[in-house]
């Protein structure tokens, strides 16, 4: 039995694991620097509001790089990729707004 032991990777799976362990290091600290700032209000309502909107563009880069894998794949699919997440964002956005102007006017004495 000289196979290959069971421990020993290729050397894609061990790279693939890396960058999903840094994916996950990464989206772990934004998330954590966001609650930060809320929780323990460390600056004006515009500072914090600017500094998620930030957080949150950094946290998806983080999330189409490392975990979707973008810059990997051929261009048209990631093109495809980015618009359908544009597209969920843009309804899941659209639908929130929403609720919360109905919500808004039906709480209006």
């Amino acid at each position: 039995m000289n196979g290959p032991r069971p421990s020993a990777r290729p050397e894609a799976e061990q790279r693939a694991r890396r960058r999903a362990v840094w994916g996950f290091a990464l989206a772990l600290i934004l998330t954590l620097i966001a609650f930060a700032l809320v929780h323990w209000h460390m600056g004006t309502r515009a500072v914090t509001f600017a500094a998620i909107a930030g957080l949150a563009l950094l946290q998806m880069w983080v999330q189409l790089r490392f975990f979707l894998h973008l810059g990997t794949a051929q261009k048209r699919v990631e093109l495809r990729l980015l618009l359908f997440s544009a597209l969920l964002l843009t309804i899941m956005l659209g639908g929130t707004l929403w609720i919360m102007a109905s919500l808004a006017l039906r709480m209006t004495p």
